[in-house]
C-alpha cells in the first residue's frame, strides 16, 4: 500500500564506491538493499543522491601534496577530512549498486559536483550555505516528512537528516537500512547530533 503523498522515501548514496569492493567501502554497506527495495513499495516521493565528484575533487587526498586518505585539512568552509578518490563523474564506482531498484525514483541528486567544497549533505553544500535544490523539490510537491535510508550514517546520512531537520521537515532515519563508517566515534556522535535535532529513529 502506498503511503500518503506528503512523505518521501529519501536513499542516500547507494553506489558501487560505498559497498564492499569499492574506493571507499562502508562494511555491509550491499546488505541494506534488499530492505530499501522494499521500502519503496510504501512511498510515492522517492529520492536517491548520488555522490557525482570531478576527478581531482579538493576532498580527495590525491588532491594535496603530502596528504593521506583520512587526515584532516582546513578548507575555507571548515575541517574537511580527505577521502580517497570516490564516486567521480561517470566512472563505474559512482553508479548505483546494480541490485538496488530505481525506477520508482522521480528524483536523482548529484551532490559533490564543486570541485571545491564537499557535499555530505543531500540539502547543502559543506559550506551550510549552498543548496542543493532538493528543500525546493520537495515543498512544491507538498511533502514534509522524510524517511532516510543508506550510506553513511555517520556522514551523508546524519547531515542530510539534520538538514533536513533544521528546514523543518519531520525527519525519521530506518538504521536498520543504514550502514556506517564508524571512524573515531564518528557513528556515536552521529547518532547523538540527530536526535538532539529531533530525527526519529527506526530499527
Amino acid at each position: 500500500m502506498k503511503s500518503v503523498s506528503h512523505q518521501a522515501l529519501i536513499i542516500i548514496d547507494l553506489q558501487n564506491d560505498f559497498c564492499p569492493g569499492g574506493a571507499l567501502a562502508v562494511p555491509d554497506g550491499d546488505a541494506i538493499i534488499s530492505r530499501i527495495n522494499q521500502m519503496q513499495q510504501s512511498f510515492d516521493h522517492i529520492v536517491l543522491t548520488q555522490d557525482w565528484h570531478p576527478a581531482g575533487h579538493k576532498s580527495f587526498a590525491s588532491s594535496h601534496q603530502g596528504k593521506t586518505a583520512y587526515e584532516h585539512v582546513t578548507m575555507p568552509y571548515g575541517d574537511q577530512i580527505l577521502w580517497p578518490d570516490h564516486c567521480v563523474q561517470g566512472s563505474e564506482g559512482a553508479a548505483f549498486h546494480n541490485d538496488l531498484e530505481t525506477d520508482c525514483a522521480s528524483m536523482i541528486l548529484r551532490k559533490g559536483t564543486n570541485p571545491a567544497i564537499d557535499s555530505y549533505s543531500a540539502f547543502f553544500e559543506n559550506d551550510h550555505h549552498t543548496p542543493t535544490g532538493l528543500e525546493g523539490y520537495l515543498r512544491e510537491r507538498g511533502v514534509v516528512a522524510l524517511m532516510m535510508v543508506g550510506l553513511a550514517t555517520d556522514f551523508c546520512v546524519r547531515y542530510s537528516a539534520v538538514d533536513a531537520a533544521k528546514l523543518g521537515f519531520d525527519v525519521s532515519v530506518d538504521l536498520a537500512a543504514c550502514r556506517a563508517i564508524d571512524m573515531e566515534g564518528s557513528l556515536a556522535a552521529a547518532l547523538q547530533d540527530m536526535r538532539d535535532h529531533g530525527v526519529q529513529f527506526f530499527d
